[in-house]
């Protein structure tokens, strides 16, 4: 009987667990409770002759790890089978969950700089023979990678994986489910298997890479993706490996040496063996408490209109409309323009995770909670980052041509007319002089803000609160 159990529960839990899955994402009671029948049937109810013979034939459970906290309890289930139950890594990350806490272990605090160089050593990556050199004897050219798009420089038109997919939109529709965004079902254009995958990777360091490093920091009213490789949905649903990519843009830049800067190439390799792989550790060196940091104690709602584009900044417009239309928006866009302007006006990090994890095609917890409750809006008080990204209208102004195109001044601090980041960003640094003042790298800003005379400061205060109030009209 014990063993006709055993099976029920390995034919019926996949799908009770499925079902699970989705009633505790969506807060959805009716979910969780067919979740309940189902398991009760498949331990519980009949089925037993139909699938006997599973039930001898099956000799181990195996079962990949799973790649957010909540699910890891499933590991723990199979354990208690009594089968042979092994649970292993996807290998499709270049680091161990735990191998960044253990990197770090006795250390105040984590540094990507650090294990990304670890991670370049371990891998053998852009090295001198000796193993332990970095190729030019520089680690890092990220100072370099911050130019601003020329105008009369043109992208390369990108690759097309135009399929029909009205038949899962019709499905999706008659079951009730609602979505945002815009779709195109005629013609969806995201790479959806290995080989459409290998195409995007070879088109990126084909004709974009070249141009990657310099202007990977820009953002353009004509061309949301610019020099950007569109392979973080391949890599992150593991159509792709790490070390495949990055070892295909090196080999791309040993052909073409002199029409790849090898800064593009370093830059490159630093978003995937770097980044990725410091942010994935970060997740599981700092969950479940990480989910639940708020250093700032921020509490607004996120404004409406980040869900429809309805807004007058242009900036804010354009991404959010991108990202509507594409599920897709460049690192710096997210970073500096959403996740800049829900910083600066203080809304609580819940809304903005759910938004992030929401609106694009790439965003699974391991990833989105560390970049974005921790670099986007520093609720984790610096263990991602080690300082706030925020900015003025200023930073945007000289990184796009987003603000040519819209009705507010970028040059003024208050007034009808004045951006609406400009007096948002001295409120955020006066508000949390307490916490950021000693902070060494965003010293020069308060040594400008205490330059500036009392009634100054008055007026820029004054604007930042009525900018609050009225930001559903901006």
């Amino acid at each position: 009987m014990l063993q006709l159990i055993i099976l029920q529960t390995a034919i019926w839990l996949p799908a009770g667990l499925w079902l699970l899955d989705i009633g505790l994402d969506r807060r959805s009671l009716r979910c969780v409770a067919v979740a309940g029948a189902v398991l009760g049937v498949g331990i519980l109810g009949g089925h037993f002759q139909t699938f006997l013979y599973v039930a001898y034939a099956a000799g181990a459970f195996l079962l990949f790890r799973a790649g957010r906290l909540r699910l890891g309890w499933r590991c723990t289930l199979a354990a208690a089978l009594p089968i042979e139950c092994r649970c292993v890594s996807s290998e499709h990350f270049l680091s161990e969950r735990d191998e960044l806490a253990r990197f770090f272990s006795g250390k105040k605090t984590y540094l990507m700089e650090r294990y990304y160089r670890h991670m370049r050593v371990k891998w053998q990556l852009l090295l001198e023979p000796d193993g332990r050199t970095p190729l030019t004897g520089r680690w890092n050219y990220d100072a370099e990678n911050r130019k601003r798009l020329p105008a009369n420089l043109r992208t390369p038109p990108a690759p097309s994986f135009v399929r029909d997919v009205s038949n899962l939109t019709d499905l999706l529709a008659r079951a009730g489910v609602s979505s945002i965004g815009t779709l195109d079902a005629r013609h969806f254009n995201w790479p959806l298997t290995r080989a459409e995958s290998l195409q995007l990777l070879e088109h990126f360091v084909r004709e974009r890479l070249p141009y990657f490093g310099d202007y990977q920091d820009a953002m353009a009213e004509r061309d949301g993706l610019l020099f950007h490789s569109r392979l973080s949905f391949s890599l992150n649903v593991k159509l792709l490996h790490p070390l495949e990519v990055v070892r295909r843009a090196i080999a791309e830049w040993e052909a073409r040496p002199a029409e790849i800067p090898f800064s593009a190439l370093e830059g490159f390799v630093r978003q995937i063996v770097g980044w990725r792989e410091y942010v994935r550790g970060v997740y599981w060196a700092e969950m479940p408490r990480y989910r639940k940091m708020n250093f700032f104690e921020h509490a607004a709602a996120l404004p409406g209109w980040y869900w429809t584009g309805q807004t007058r900044m242009h900036c804010l417009r354009r991404v959010i409309q991108q990202s509507l239309e594409q599920a897709y928006a460049h690192h710096i866009q997210r970073l500096m323009v959403t996740g800049n302007f829900a910083l600066l006006l203080g809304v609580h990090p819940d809304e903005v995770d759910a938004w992030y994890l929401g609106i694009y095609q790439d965003a699974i917890e391991w990833v989105e909670l560390p970049n974005t409750r921790g670099m986007s809006q520093f609720a984790d008080g610096g263990i991602v980052g080690t300082k706030p990204y925020v900015s003025s209208a200023n930073y945007l102004q000289r990184m796009s041509n987003y603000c040519a195109h819209c009705p507010y001044d970028p040059k003024q601090r208050y007034g009808p007319k004045a951006c609406p980041f400009n007096a948002l960003y001295w409120d955020f640094y006066h508000r949390h002089a307490g916490r950021l003042r000693g902070n060494p790298r965003i010293g020069m800003a308060y040594q400008v803000w205490e330059r500036m005379d009392a009634q100054e400061q008055q007026r820029i205060l004054e604007h930042a609160r009525w900018v609050k109030e009225a930001v559903e009209e901006l």
